[in-house]
Parts: C-alpha cells; sequence; structure tokens
C-alpha cells in the first residue's frame, strides 16, 4: 500500500506537494487552490524503475529511470538521470496503481487513475479488461 510522507504536505505554499510511496512505487501530486495540477508516478522501482508525468498545462511524459553508481567529489550519490521511453501500458500501471492505493483519499485516487489511463496511444481495452475505479 502507498503510505503517505507527511512532511511535504505542507512543503511549499504555493504548490503543495503529497509524497505518497512503497517499495515498488513513488507517487508524487503538486496542488494549485487544494487541486492537482501535476503528478508523477514512479513505478517498478526495484527492476527497472519508469516514471509516468502528467502536467495540467502541458499533459504527459514517460521515462526509463536510469540509476548512476557515479559519486560526486562529496561521496554523495549522484541524482538518478531519466530518458524519454515510449513503451508503456497505462491499463497496467493504472491497474497497480490502484491496488496500492487504499490509503489513498478516494477522490484523489480516482484523479490519478484516470488520468493514467488517459495516456495518449494506449492499446484498445477489451472489454474484459475495462477499468475500475476506486469508488465502484
Amino acid at each position: 500500500m502507498l503510505q503517505e510522507i507527511a512532511s511535504t504536505h505542507r512543503a511549499n505554499r504555493h504548490k503543495p506537494k503529497r509524497w505518497f510511496t512503497n517499495s515498488d512505487m513513488n507517487l508524487f501530486i503538486w496542488f494549485k487552490n487544494q487541486r492537482p495540477v501535476c503528478f508523477q508516478l514512479s513505478y517498478n522501482k526495484r527492476q527497472h524503475e519508469h516514471s509516468i508525468s502528467w502536467h495540467i498545462d502541458t499533459g504527459f511524459s514517460h521515462s526509463l529511470i536510469k540509476a548512476e553508481k557515479r559519486h560526486t567529489k562529496y561521496r554523495i550519490p549522484s541524482s538518478p538521470s531519466s530518458e524519454s521511453k515510449q513503451d508503456f501500458n497505462p491499463v497496467c500501471t493504472a491497474r497497480d496503481f490502484l491496488q496500492a492505493s487504499d490509503h489513498i483519499q478516494t477522490s484523489l485516487a480516482d484523479f490519478i487513475f484516470a488520468r493514467l489511463i488517459e495516456y495518449p496511444g494506449q492499446l484498445d481495452i477489451r472489454s474484459d479488461q475495462a477499468p475500475v475505479s476506486k469508488s465502484l
């Protein structure tokens, strides 16, 4: 289950951010006027981490996260880098997110789920693969 990291809830008064995490996912959500305006969902953290981002003005991006093993001159590991990645199954990712979202407010989880299945270029969803909302 995704658990909220409470210390980020009011990190920036102008664009509050919330962070939810588990062993396989990270979800960051930014708000403006208490409405989500951007999110980043990192998934498959234990194997080949990817990230799907959505912004209200610019839409979607999807990336493969490449862990860097280099260290800075101060012996601090550098931040991971990312590269654009196109092959992405939004339905599977949306379902995995929904299964992990029990501790996220229902309206917020439904919002993220809806954006994920709106990802452009997704494959046709057969009737036996229809997504199900958390609120049903």
